[in-house]
Formats: structure tokens, C-alpha cells, sequence
């Protein structure tokens, strides 16, 4: 696998992203838990069924481009807003970057790394694959100049606490569904989805700025547009320090990014799964959430 892995590397994005069309679409038409799940969350976000077929091409990009992406030769990037990330950084504190399971999540790190890494390197949190050829693939191609990995244990909080004091940015996917105890329930595009207490405990213990990135996959393999804006879903007010109503503000604006490009948006990712020994929201039964009363 790993010598496969090598071999795609090779391949010029346009094709690698053919080819995971090729394979997104199979995956549709051969699983049909796949395709409800998938259909469903679409749904649930208030979207079309174009939305839904054109996603189904792009989650197979998603994969297929990775080989290149840790292994290959650089991609093309633009950047739209990186000005945010300029005025996060004059503040003199760490950053936090928060994206959704969005285009190419991927290329944020490695983009940030390039760009700003030399003055502030940044720290992603990952959860390290079961295979040991795949983890050991995968630390050595997250591991680059400027950007660093922790796992998703109390050690890796901890490192990711410590990068953020000193400074330093730290990115993470806070549409995640983390393990039981380690969120709270809050609606995303109008259902309860078990969200996160991470990013609003960084914030508030680190008295880090916090970003919302994430990275556009262009058509025709041309590469990456790289798309910052400032946290500030309501306008008004910063991140609560209240965990329930800070997960609520999250939510909103990884809604908020993804209606920027729904197309592209992982809808297969079970985001509404229930944590075993997680509380059900609101009742809920296990693997379940129950739907809010905002839609």
C-alpha cells in the first residue's frame, strides 16, 4: 500500500481527481448506507440533490488526491483574506484555526505552514490511523517545516495548550464528533449534533484568537484556493465561555463556511452519530440525535 501510495504521488492532480470522482461515485452506487446517510445530511442542511451528486464526485477527490498532497510535489495555492490572519497574529497570541470537514482540509496545514510557518508554526490535532503502515505514512508526511501533529489524547491537548501559549497556531476540525464527555449537544444546520468543547476550552485557557479557514478544491485539478475569515458569528460578541452556548456559536460558523461551498462539504461524515456513553440530545436513542425545534 505504501509503494502504491508512492506511485500516485507521481500523478498530476488532474488526473488523481478523476480518478476519485470515478471512485466517489462507486461508492455511492455500491453502499447504501453510504448513499443514505449521505442524502440524509443533505437534506438535513436544507440543500438540493445537485448539492448532493456534485458532493458524492468531490469526497472522492478528497482521497485521492492525499497521495500527492503528503508524498507528491507541491500543489498550485491562492489565498483570499489571509489579511485576517495578519491582524490575528499582530495581537502577539497563539491562533486557533478552525475548519469544517470542508474541500481539502489538508491543504489548510500545509498552506499555513508555507506561508506563515517560519513565524508561527502551527500544531494539527489528529487521530492516528489504525494501520501501522498508514500511521507511520502519515506522521512522516504531516511532519514538515513549520507544522507539527498531536494526537488525540491528554498529551496532545496538553501540546497543543503549550503551542498556543507560546504563541503559536494550532488547527483543528471541531465538526468532529469527539468521544463521550468531551462535548455537549448543539444544533448544527437545525439538529442536535454532539459538538466539541475543545476549541472554546483553547480559547479561553490559551487566550487564543480564533480563525476560520478552510481550503477550496478548484475544478480541473488547478489546485487549492485557500478562503480565512474572521470568528465572529454573531457580529457582537466573542466566543462564550459557557460550553454549551460556545458550541452553538461554533456550529454556526462552520454552517456559515459551508454554505460557501455546500458542494464540497463531507455530507457523508456521520456528524449526528451518538458517542457510546454519550447522553442522548434530548432523549435521544444511541446513534441517534434528535432534531431541534429550529427546523
Amino acid at each position: 500500500m505504501r509503494f502504491l501510495f508512492v506511485l500516485l504521488s507521481k500523478l498530476p492532480l488532474p488526473m488523481l481527481h478523476a480518478v476519485g470522482w470515478l471512485l466517489g461515485w462507486l461508492s455511492f452506487l455500491l453502499s447504501g448506507r453510504y448513499r443514505r446517510r449521505l442524502l440524509d445530511n443533505v437534506r438535513q442542511g436544507g440543500f438540493s440533490l445537485s448539492v448532493a451528486l456534485v458532493s458524492v464526485g468531490e469526497a472522492g477527490k478528497m482521497v485521492a488526491e492525499l497521495p500527492r498532497l503528503w508524498l507528491g510535489r507541491p500543489v498550485r495555492v491562492g489565498w483570499e483574506g489571509a489579511a485576517h490572519i495578519e491582524a490575528a497574529q499582530a495581537h502577539g497570541l497563539g491562533v486557533l484555526y478552525l475548519t469544517p470537514h470542508l474541500g481539502c482540509f489538508e491543504i489548510t496545514a500545509q498552506a499555513l505552514a508555507e506561508r506563515f510557518g517560519e513565524r508561527m508554526p502551527i500544531t494539527v490535532l489528529y487521530r492516528p490511523a489504525r494501520q501501522p503502515w498508514m500511521r507511520d505514512l502519515v506522521a512522516n508526511a504531516r511532519n514538515r517545516p513549520g507544522l507539527h501533529t498531536a494526537p488525540t489524547t491528554l498529551a496532545g491537548v496538553k501540546q497543543l495548550i503549550k503551542a498556543l501559549k507560546s504563541g503559536q497556531a494550532v488547527g483543528l476540525l471541531p465538526d468532529q464528533v469527539p468521544p463521550a464527555g468531551q462535548g455537549v449537544w448543539a444544533p448544527f444546520f437545525g439538529r442536535d449534533a454532539y459538538t466539541m468543547t475543545l476549541s472554546a476550552r483553547l480559547v479561553h485557557s490559551a487566550k487564543a484568537q480564533p480563525v476560520l479557514i478552510w481550503g477550496e478544491r478548484l475544478s480541473w485539478g488547478r489546485g487549492f484556493l485557500v478562503h480565512v475569515r474572521p470568528f465572529d458569528p454573531t457580529r457582537t460578541a466573542p466566543m462564550a465561555t459557557d460550553a454549551t452556548q460556545a458550541a452553538h456559536q461554533i456550529n454556526q460558523a462552520m454552517e456559515a463556511l459551508v454554505r460557501e461551498c455546500p458542494q464540497q462539504y463531507l455530507w457523508s461524515y456521520a456528524r449526528y452519530k451518538n458517542p457510546a456513553g454519550a447522553d442522548g440530545a434530548d432523549g435521544a436513542d444511541a446513534g441517534t440525535a434528535a432534531p431541534t425545534n429550529g427546523r
